[in-house]
């Protein structure tokens, strides 16, 4: 990889915890195609890893149940690039980013407001409104 890829502050991919494995990829390419292996798979395993807080290792296993493999293990592919090397960043910036928000805090509570006066008011009196005009269409007395 290019450099250290940040997922929150100064935490950072740990390089030594990455598992790589390269396929060929499919789509066009021409005669090189069929001879390189350019599809970049990165691994993580959350659940062994040393780098992420305790905290953060708990929010990314809840929030990234449904992506994980064998329950602990993170798998990002990409292939849309022809060169492998190329294909190895936008993995692993692709998991620097899925971790940055899995690991993000909750948002803060929302706090529930009483409904200002006026707005009750303006509903009520456009119900009436309504309910005025629709009468008034009743014909009565139209023979």
């Amino acid at each position: 990889m290019s450099g250290p890829h940040f997922i929150r502050g100064d935490v950072a991919l740990p390089e030594a915890e990455l598992t790589w494995r390269f396929t060929r990829s499919s789509g066009p390419g021409g005669q090189h195609v069929n001879t390189s292996d350019s599809q970049a798979e990165l691994r993580f395993d959350l659940a062994r890893t040393q780098v992420l807080p305790e905290v953060w290792k708990r929010r990314a296993l809840e929030r990234l149940a449904n992506r994980l493999v064998d329950g602990a293990v993170l798998v990002v592919r990409a292939s849309e690039h022809r060169s492998q090397w190329r294909n190895r960043e936008t993995a692993a910036v692709r998991m620097a980013a899925l971790l940055a928000e899995a690991t993000e805090p909750p948002p803060p509570p929302r706090r529930k407001k009483k409904t200002p006066r006026g707005i009750n008011e303006r509903r009520l009196r456009q119900k009436k409104q309504r309910s005025d005009l629709k009468r008034g269409r009743a014909g009565r007395g139209w023979d």
